[in-house]
Order: structure tokens, then C-alpha cells, then sequence
């Protein structure tokens, strides 16, 4: 069997270390003994992007907000999906994980990161998501493994009913909060609708051949 190589290591702010490995073709960003993505599996991370892209058909020059680069799979679909008036903002908190886009995983980035459409900012995406007013047809959110903080604890606010509120804020009237999660969750489905979005829960599978584990993303849609 090929060894595992390690490639990087990065601290992320408030939370555990990340590290890089990469395995013959394949990477793999850990946090602790979590396996956070893999490059074999980014099936669910291009439907989060497909399929809210999709939900916004008929808009003109959408804005669209990505939290979280994570390995560049759902930043790709989208521009894969819009047109070329889109304009996506991308907010990532470790610049490690930009760095690695730019190095090591260069060959996943394929050059999605100087697409003209693409802003990026090195920031908390909370932050963005709160300093907004109906500036976005689309906020994607996949930093964590579900809406329960895993990555760092200081996520928890983007899950909770005040982070809601400013999501749902930073929404134009009709646009999608898109969250990316390793599973379902019950409590966070009824937050959701208690912060006044209309709720659709969208099983998807890990690989993009359709197989692999089931994720879940929520569409929740705003007034």
C-alpha cells in the first residue's frame, strides 16, 4: 500500500490542528482523528453548489456566498453553473487552506481561485454573513461535519438561532441558506423553520458516481 504522506499542518483559530496528507492521487484534510474530506468524495459538496445554483435559475447576476474553501469542490461547481455576471465570494478562515489550493492541491484548484467572478477573503465567515443586508441570492456554508461547531466551537453561532437571524438578514427576499452536513439533525431542521425559512431537507451521496455514504443538505429558503 502507498504510505500516507503529510503534507501541512495549520492551526485553526479556536479549534484543533488541520493537517494535509496526500496518498498517492488522493488528499485528505484530518481534524483530530476526524476525517474532515478526502478527494475521493466531493459528490455532496458539488450538489450543494449544483443544486442551489439550480434553485436560483431566472436571477439576474447572482451573489453568491461560500463558507469554507474546504478542497475547492463546491467553489468549482457553482462557476461550473452560473453565468459570467455571478459574483461568489468565497470566506475562509485558515490561509493554510488557501495556500494548500494554491500548492500541494493545485491540480483540484484548476484555477478556480482567479476565476473573475471569485472574491476571497480570509476571514470568518460569520463575519461576512453578519457585516451583510440582502446582499446574497445564496449563502453555501460547509465548514463544519453538520451544524454543531465540530471544526471550532466559535461555529456554533452560525447554527444557532442569532446566527439565523443574521443569515437570514444577509439573504435578498427569496434567497437560500444552502448547509452542507454529514447527517440529519432534527433540532437544527425545527431551528431553521423557527427563524422563518421555508425548509427542504435534500438527501445526496457522498461520490459523485452516486455511491458512497449519505450526507444531507438543507435548502432553507427566506420570505
Amino acid at each position: 500500500m502507498t504510505p500516507r504522506e503529510l503534507l501541512g499542518t495549520a492551526a485553526v483559530p479556536g479549534g484543533e490542528e488541520l493537517r494535509l496528507f496526500r496518498r498517492g492521487g488522493d488528499f485528505t484534510i484530518a481534524l483530530g482523528g476526524n476525517e474532515l474530506m478526502n478527494s475521493r468524495m466531493s459528490g455532496s459538496e458539488e450538489a450543494l453548489a449544483e443544486m442551489s445554483c439550480d434553485r436560483l435559475r431566472g436571477r439576474a447576476a447572482p451573489r453568491l456566498l461560500i463558507g469554507g474553501y474546504g478542497m475547492g469542490f463546491t467553489l468549482r461547481a457553482a462557476l461550473a453553473r452560473l453565468g459570467p455576471d455571478a459574483h461568489v465570494t468565497v470566506a475562509e478562515l485558515v490561509p493554510e487552506i488557501i495556500d494548500w489550493a494554491r500548492g500541494p492541491m493545485a491540480v483540484l484548484t484548476v484555477g478556480g481561485l482567479d476565476d473573475p467572478r471569485v472574491e476571497l477573503r480570509i476571514t470568518d465567515v460569520s463575519g461576512v454573513i453578519g457585516g451583510a443586508a440582502q446582499e446574497y441570492d445564496a449563502i453555501l456554508l460547509d465548514v463544519d461535519n453538520g451544524p454543531d461547531g465540530l471544526t471550532r466551537e466559535g461555529n456554533d453561532r452560525i447554527y444557532s438561532m442569532p446566527g439565523l437571524d443574521r443569515a437570514r438578514r444577509a439573504l435578498r427576499p427569496g434567497g437560500i441558506l444552502a448547509v452542507w452536513s454529514a447527517h440529519p439533525d432534527v433540532r437544527f431542521s425545527r431551528r431553521l423553520k423557527e427563524a422563518g425559512f421555508a425548509v427542504e431537507e435534500a438527501p445526496v451521496r457522498a461520490r459523485s458516481n452516486g455511491k458512497g455514504a449519505h450526507h444531507l443538505i438543507w435548502f432553507a429558503r427566506a420570505p
